[in-house]
């Protein structure tokens, strides 16, 4: 019996229905968070394997908090402070695992969040725990959490939540919100999934970008499968702060902590992008020249957002191109408030493709 009929049904008349296709390696790849096109990055396989066949085991084997954690996981965490001038860190299993773990651990009785509306489903879907009080701001619109600050002036604490790159419209958080988490004494957390590593001076995200000093109230989290090339994540932040999350954040207590082969392809990733900083600030930058000239859209990292604003036409351009040879996102409703073509400006391919690849784009009716 199928007992989700009707509900599959609606998905594929309306053209929101999902599937899973094997990836296809012979098309050129404009459609994944792959930044930095460290993925493809033999030289950091092979150092990872090395180091890896070294060690007693290939497996963390348990949680951080059992026997799980590792000298490779305090290395790495290490090595992610010093990059971005943070007292602490932990890693854990995914940026997904990440969001869920900060909220439901910080948020507690009393408390208010402040989320942006357009903040990662991850944190979202976390937000509907019965414990978390939030309400959620107008997208990078500081009056109106301003605002919402002052309603809730008498929460226990306040906690605040962007994203540093919105992962569908590509766009910076707010430079302002700092300034307002500082002087409302409120936590602020920012999700640098598709930040870090793509922005700032050093690259590691809006932290750097706006050249803002941690501080005891704020928390960042990154992600290690967009633009590290690998899988997992990490959270930075105040002693205090990680110390809590160990104690009561339940993704980090009671899952198997983060593979050694990720932690130290990350640690390799992270001492590549440094090392090789400015080669790919430059080619960052000829991307992002390149997207304006052809499309005349201007982009803050390497996402390009194309509003097509349909879901079964999205779907028909993404397909066309896809004969062309070229992979990119097609993003439906209710992930977007309006149907998108999401194309990555990644380094993992040449800027001939990319070229090419816009000529294409700007045969079709987009804005």
């Amino acid at each position: 019996m199928n007992y989700y009929e009707k509900e599959l049904n609606a998905l594929k008349k309306s053209g929101r229905f999902r599937e899973r296709f094997v990836v296809d390696e012979s098309l050129k790849d404009f459609g994944s968070n792959d930044y930095l096109g460290l993925a493809h990055n033999k030289e950091l396989h092979k150092k990872t394997c090395q180091e890896l066949e070294k060690l007693p085991s290939h497996s963390a084997k348990a949680s951080l908090l059992v026997n799980g954690y590792h000298q490779i996981h305090k290395d790495f965490e290490e090595a992610l402070c010093e990059a971005n001038n943070f007292e602490d860190a932990v890693v854990v299993g995914s940026g997904f695992n990440a969001n869920i773990a900060m909220i439901e651990a910080l948020c507690r009785k009393g408390d208010m969040l402040f989320m942006d509306e357009l903040y990662h489903a991850s944190g979202v879907l976390a937000t509907q725990l019965e414990h978390v009080n939030v309400v959620f701001f107008k997208h990078n619109n500081m009056e109106d959490l301003r605002e919402l600050l002052n309603k809730h002036s008498g929460a226990k604490r306040k906690i605040i939540a962007v994203e540093g790159i919105y992962s569908m419209d590509g766009d910076l958080c707010n430079h302002e919100v700092f300034s307002i988490a500082d002087q409302e004494d409120a936590i602020l957390i920012v999700d640098e999934a598709h930040s870090s590593g793509v922005v700032g001076e050093n690259l590691m995200g809006v932290f750097d970008l706006y050249k803002i000093t941690p501080k005891q109230n704020h928390i960042k989290m990154g992600t290690l499968g967009k633009a590290y090339g690998g899988f997992g994540a990490y959270i930075l932040s105040s002693k205090h702060i990680i110390e809590y999350l160990i104690n009561r954040a339940k993704p980090i207590i009671y899952a198997t902590a983060l593979s050694l082969y990720d932690t130290l392809l990350a640690h390799r990733s992270l001492e590549y992008i440094i090392e090789h900083k400015e080669e790919l600030l430059g080619q960052i930058n000829l991307r992002k020249m390149i997207v304006q000239r052809e499309l005349g859209i201007s982009i803050d990292g390497l996402i390009v957002p194309i509003v097509i604003g349909d879901n079964k036409k999205v779907l028909e351009i993404k397909d066309d191109i896809q004969k062309n040879g070229y992979f990119i996102g097609a993003i439906r409703q209710p992930t977007v408030e309006r149907a998108i073509l999401r194309v990555i400006a990644r380094l993992g391919e040449s800027e001939i493709e990319l070229i090419s690849l816009c000529k294409k784009l700007s045969q079709y009716s987009v804005t």
